[in-house]
This record gives C-alpha cells, sequence and structure tokens, in this order.
C-alpha cells in the first residue's frame, strides 16, 4: 500500500533538508580531530541527545512496539539495567577516557596492555558494529516497502546513500546535530502516535485497561521469578541489561566517540546520565504503542494471518494515520535509521584510521589523514549498504542478540584493564578469546537467553585473563 502524495512529499523533503544539514558541517574541518570529535564544542545536552539517537534504531521504534503487541511490558526491565549500566560507567570507565587525549576507546587499552591488544579490541568493535548495523540498516527496508511499495534493495541503498553523503562530508559535529534534529522528530512522533491511537480506540484507557486483563499479564511490568533462559525478569534486566550498557556504551566506539567528544569529563558525564532518563521515557511510550496497537486490533484487525509483527506499526501509520501527519511520523522512523548509521559510519571510520599503526603512521593533523578518513566512511558506507540487503530474523533482538555476543569479551578486556593491576597483555588476549568461545557455546548449547550473554562473557574474559596473567608472572619470577 503506497501512502498519499502529501505524505511522501513530506518523507523525501526530510530526506534532502536532514542531508543538506548535515553537509553544511563540512565547512572549517581542518584535521582529525575536528571530523572525528566536532572539535569538543558541543554541549552536554547536545551529546546526550546524540547518545540516545544513537543507541536508538528503526529496528527500536518498529520493535519495541511489535514486543509489547505479541507480549507485555516486561522488556522495560532491560531499560532498568540500562540505567544502572551507565552509573557503573561513570565510576568505573569514564575516567580513564579523561586522563589523555584519545580519539578512539581503544587507545586506552594500548595504554594498558600494548599496540596489538588496541587492535584486537577495535578489530572485534569493527566487526560486532558492522553485523549489528546491518541488521538495523534492514529494518528500514521494511519500513519503506511498506510505504512507497517499492523493494527492499532500493530502500537501502536509498538511505545509506544519503547518509554517506553527509556523513562523510559533515563528520561527527554533522552527525551529532543532525541527531539532535532526529531525535526531536522522532519523540514527538511517537508522542502523536500515543495519543491518536489512544484516541480511535473506542472507550480509550479503561478500554484498553479491560482488554489487557481479559489478555492475561498485558500491562505486566515487573517479573521477579529467576530462569536462565527467560528473556525478560528482573534480575536478568537489571544485571544483564547493566552489563549490557557497560559494553555498549563504555566499550562501543559508536557511544565512546560521542563521552570523548565532551568538553569535559563533567559533561560527558551529564550527557550519559541525562540520556539514561529520556531512553527511559521513550521507552515506555513505545511499548505502550504496542500494547494500544493490540487492544485496537481487538476491534479492527491489522495484521493478516500469519504476517510478522514488526510490521504492525509501519501498516497502521499508513493506514490509519490523516494525510500530513502520517507523513511526519514516517519520516521520523527514517530519521532514526539516518541517526543511527551516520553515527556508526563516523565511529567504523575513526576506529579503522587510529586503532591500526599502519594507517595511524600518518599525522592526525594532516589534511592527507582527512581525506583517509572520508574514504574510510565511504568504504564502510558501502559494507553497511550489503549488510542492509541480508535478510535477518526477528529485527530487535536479532540486533541485541549479534551484539552481546562479543560485547562480553570487549567488557571483560576493559574491567581487566581497569580493575586488576596485574593483569597483561597475554592474560588479557587469552582471555577475550575464552570469553567469545565461552559465551558462543552457551548460546549455541544451552537455553540460556540472550539477555546473560554479555555477563557471562565479561566474567569468563576476567576470570581467565587474571589467571593466566598471574601464571605468567609466576613463571617468569622462578629461577631459571
Amino acid at each position: 500500500m503506497r501512502i498519499h502524495p502529501i505524505d511522501l512529499v513530506i518523507v523525501l523533503s526530510y530526506l534532502l533538508a536532514v542531508t543538506a544539514l548535515g553537509m553544511h558541517f563540512r565547512r572549517k574541518q581542518q584535521d582529525a580531530r575536528d571530523y572525528f570529535l566536532g572539535g569538543r564544542t558541543a554541549p552536554w545536552w547536545a551529546l546526550a541527545f546524540s547518545i540516545v539517537a544513537t543507541e536508538t534504531s528503526t529496528l527500536t521504534i518498529i520493535g519495541t512496539p511489535a514486543i509489547s503487541y505479541a507480549g507485555n511490558l516486561t522488556f522495560l526491565q532491560l531499560v532498568f539495567g540500562y540505567l544502572l549500566g551507565r552509573v557503573l560507567i561513570v565510576l568505573l570507565l569514564l575516567p580513564g577516557y579523561f586522563r589523555g587525549e584519545f580519539f578512539t576507546a581503544y587507545a586506552l587499552i594500548e595504554k594498558r596492555f600494548g599496540e596489538k591488544m588496541r587492535a584486537v579490541a577495535a578489530g572485534t568493535f569493527l566487526i560486532t558494529r558492522a553485523l549489528a548495523e546491518g541488521v538495523r540498516v534492514s529494518a528500514i527496508a521494511l519500513v519503506i516497502s511498506v510505504v512507497l511499495g517499492t523493494s527492499e534493495k532500493f530502500a537501502v541503498v536509498l538511505v545509506i546513500a544519503l547518509t554517506i553523503l553527509y556523513t562523510l562530508e559533515g563528520g561527527m559535529k554533522a552527525v551529532i546535530w543532525t541527531d539532535v534534529a532526529q531525535l526531536l522528530l522522532y519523540l514527538t512522533g511517537s508522542a502523536v502516535t500515543l495519543f491518536v491511537l489512544l484516541h480511535r480506540i473506542p472507550g480509550g484507557w479503561s478500554e484498553v485497561t479491560q482488554v489487557a486483563a481479559a489478555a492475561g499479564h498485558k500491562l505486566q511490568v515487573l517479573d521477579f521469578s529467576f530462569a536462565w533462559s527467560t528473556k525478560y525478569t528482573f534480575w536478568s534486566g537489571l544485571i544483564g541489561g547493566a552489563f549490557l550498557t557497560m559494553a555498549s556504551h563504555g566499550t562501543d566506539q559508536t557511544i565512546v566517540q560521542r563521552l570523548l567528544a565532551a568538553r569535559s569529563e563533567r559533561d560527558s558525564r551529564r550527557a550519559l546520565l541525562t540520556s539514561g532518563v529520556i531512553v527511559l521515557i521513550q521507552f515506555t511510550v513505545f511499548l505502550l504503542i504496542g500494547v494500544l496497537l493490540f487492544v485496537l486490533a481487538q476491534h479492527a484487525p491489522l495484521l493478516a494471518a500469519g504476517e510478522r509483527a514488526d510490521r504492525i506499526l509501519p501498516l497502521f501509520l499508513v493506514r490509519e494515520m490523516p494525510p500530513g501527519l502520517a507523513g511526519l511520523l514516517l519520516a521520523s522512523i527514517i530519521a532514526v535509521a539516518m541517526s543511527n548509521a551516520s553515527g556508526s559510519l563516523n565511529s567504523l571510520a575513526a576506529s579503522s584510521v587510529l586503532d591500526f599503526s599502519r594507517l595511524r603512521g600518518k599525522s592526525a593533523d594532516s589534511a592527507s589523514f582527512l581525506k583517509l578518513s572520508r574514504r574510510m566512511t565511504l568504504a564502510w558506507g558501502l559494507v553497511l549498504m550489503a549488510f542492509g540487503l541480508k535478510k535477518w530474523g526477528p529485527l530487535l533482538e536479532a540486533g541485541l542478540t549479534i551484539a552481546s555476543l562479543p560485547f562480553g569479551s570487549l567488557l571483560g578486556l576493559f574491567l581487566l584493564g581497569t580493575l586488576d593491576r596485574g593483569a597483561n597483555a597475554r592474560g588479557a588476549l587469552i582471555g577475550m578469546f575464552a570469553g567469545l568461545a565461552g559465551i558462543l557455546c552457551v548460546s549455541r548449547f544451552t537455553a540460556v537467553a540472550f539477555t546473560w550473554y554479555v555477563m557471562i562473557g565479561a566474567g569468563i574474559t576476567f576470570a581467565i585473563g587474571s589467571i593466566i596473567s598471574r601464571i605468567k608472572t609466576r613463571a617468569e619470577a622462578s629461577p631459571q
């Protein structure tokens, strides 16, 4: 089903406008500091918005309502862990990033374990981010195919090509300020969707509570049971979510790059903690939208038999929203995709040219280094485009699962370097491989939910890395 011509004009106008805004920031770029950190001039509140826009993707916008549409509100317990994880980052990891002039998270690893471990950590990030972003990019194809009736390939190529253009030209400053605009757009769109849905349901909120009660625990938020195989309980959410956030926001270059772009450690801390409050609000809204869609579907079915739940929100926007408003809301979903992809492109390029000795041998202050950075942005854009054309499973959980597999070993490496003064490079490397192997075995041969993956991987990495480091130390200390 194609959308109204007015909505089509709004969506296309948005795509062109945000691309032009991003390209505007090409001016005054002189070196890698400007391109990758925006000259460290952005205010803390803009960085908070940028962090939220970066961790939110199209698969979050369409995947979160799908979870509550098919289930309940217990996913919110994972968000509680997101808040705890931010506090732990402020206490454990953030101070280390401001003890030097760092452009990437993995410069801290080099300072602690040497150049080779920096390359290993950066390589883990590059593979993880590219795969996870590929899932997110594929989500936009789902939306565009519903909206415009085009092929998924065309949707991916169009959106990523425009994102490459403004990221390539504008660098981190363009990423941050387009993130701010896009965050405001999609939060407004989400709030409007919530109120329109409530208005469309006969009987309003009282009808929602009655239908939800009849359907079981539709409005349930907390589940204090404990089972390793259950994805969303209070314990897996709080503990697993905290470890996941420590990894994604404390070791992943995509978010750490924004923390490093702050004017000071204090501003970085304020940006990170404020982003947690915004994330809690937005996930609450997304999950409530899913419940309201479920109630509305009892009166007027939206999905055909066997149709995937991820399509529920795009279908509602196309079919039920009045012309003009539907275009704004669809543009807000596309905004999330472009915002997320632009941040990933810039951070992938930053890690590629700054974390590997063969590339960073050139002066970061030179014009040629800036050109190299732009070429690397283009190269990663093509990689994301290719991954975006791949078919994935349920979108939100697929993205979280892919990220959770290697994140544990990466977080374990950072905790080993921060908390264990006796750890060395050999122990850290073996620990990382053990952590990754361990979590791959857990995911393959057990029913443990993905929400526990990061904690398990980090624990194995830290324990093995610490033990191996001490075995080596004793061997070296023994007489020959």
